[in-house]
């Protein structure tokens, strides 16, 4: 199996917090991530498929790089995720929930190659990787 991995960039907001919990259960859930505060993320895209024995390449990378743009990096860059993406609304704006809003917005508009995986990583030790929906 041939896997291509593209990797993008952005830098977004997210704050922690569940109102059903009281004061002190939420510091205890996140702590310092009750505040308001930011990551600069990077997001690796994997695609498989057959490779084209035409081109040699699995996936245009343009029209990969034009779905991601439009569909993710345009949506979450320099955003507060849980207050300006409708999906998250009532959500965690967790890395775990991310990599699948992420999966879905490409897996809808890719024409070409499959997803094998998205990577998300949100600090230097912190990463979730998502394999798609069971």
């Amino acid at each position: 199996m041939i896997v291509l991995n593209k990797v993008f960039h952005f830098c977004a907001a997210h704050q922690y917090g569940n109102p059903a919990l009281s004061d002190e259960e939420n510091l205890t859930a996140f702590g310092k991530d009750l505040q308001v505060h930011g990551h600069n993320y990077e997001l690796t895209v994997s695609v498989t498929g057959a490779v084209d024995p035409k081109t040699g390449f699995l996936v245009d990378l343009g029209h990969l790089k034009e779905v991601v743009n439009e569909h993710v990096i345009h949506q979450l860059d320099h955003s507060q995720i849980e207050i300006d993406i409708p999906w998250f609304v009532g959500k965690q704006p967790s890395t775990e929930n991310i990599v699948v809003w992420i999966w879905d917005q490409i897996a809808a508009n890719l024409n070409s190659g499959s997803l094998h995986q998205i990577r998300l990583q949100e600090t230097p030790t912190i990463y979730t990787d998502y394999f798609g929906p069971q």
